[in-house]
């Protein structure tokens, strides 16, 4: 992989991780485009350690709040003593999910879910679901009044991002969206979740490509996670700013659109599924 590859793939992570637009998806598409070799799924999620660094940043101060409730709450074996230890053992649960599928699919998801048929049909798919959440979503509770059965549904929403061009956010947000939740409230919870899975995907990917991170290879990767990092971080900021006073149908739209010049390139043989 080229320095300007990294660079690029860094820049495509960055903006597409937490916009509902699939950022796996992205980093499959982006090569194929331009004829680079797919980068795949352990690069991917790597990629995402610079995204998860960015998230971390961003709600510093939540985190901050929701560690210390969990520690009081663990020393005092009390796990739901109070409305932030609760979310913190809730967000722990929620995450179960992602992690078990991830496992057991884990050979399917680095070989035949990377196909570029799944890939578009699953970005549409999704901005169906999006569209249809939009509709009947009533957006009238906040974060703080969410139930551990919402955060455990949209724990398993989570999982569905496990296949290419859902989008871990995307699918989130539209759980969310479907228990009534305000967009922004929904993209918050979204991305607190996203912390104990991009964590555990990254350090593993990176653990099971430990001796290959030697030369350019690792400059490479390195260059991918720092911009990603920057770029992911304005990706939050733009986007809990844009979902106060507007709707996730330009994110709808993109997604189609994407989708069917995907299956159109694929049957006139500009790229290979």
């Amino acid at each position: 992989m080229s320095l300007l590859e990294a660079v690029v793939l860094g820049i495509v992570q960055g903006l597409t991780e937490f916009i509902p637009i699939s950022s796996t998806a992205h980093l499959r598409i982006v090569p194929a485009f331009f004829g680079w070799e797919d980068p795949g799924a352990a690069f991917t999620a790597v990629t995402q350690i610079g995204t998860l660094i960015a998230v971390l940043v961003f709600f510093r101060r939540d985190i901050a709040t929701l560690s210390a409730a969990f520690v009081r709450s663990v020393l005092a074996m009390q796990p739901f003593q109070s409305s932030d230890s609760r979310m913190a053992w809730w967000i722990l649960f929620g995450t179960i999910p992602i992690g078990v599928f991830g496992l057991l699919f884990k050979e399917l998801i680095e070989t035949d879910f990377r196909s570029l048929y799944v890939i578009a049909f699953s970005l549409i798919g999704l901005a169906l679901l999006l569209l249809a959440a939009e509709r009947l979503g009533k957006r009238s509770r906040s974060m703080d009044g969410m139930r551990f059965s919402d955060t455990q549904l949209i724990g398993l929403a989570q999982a569905l991002a496990l296949i290419p061009g859902a989008s871990r956010s995307g699918t989130t947000i539209t759980a969310g969206l479907l228990l009534n939740l305000r967009r922004e409230d929904a993209a918050r919870f979204s991305f607190l979740l996203s912390i104990p899975a991009i964590g555990l995907s990254g350090l593993y990917q990176l653990y099971e490509l430990r001796n290959s991170l030697v030369g350019e290879i690792g400059i490479a990767l390195l260059i991918a996670v720092v911009v990603s990092g920057i770029i992911g971080y304005l990706s939050i900021a733009f986007l809990l700013r844009y979902l106060r006073n507007h709707s996730t149908g330009l994110f709808i739209g993109y997604r189609i659109i994407l989708g069917i010049v995907i299956l159109v390139m694929i049957s006139m043989q500009h790229v290979q599924p």
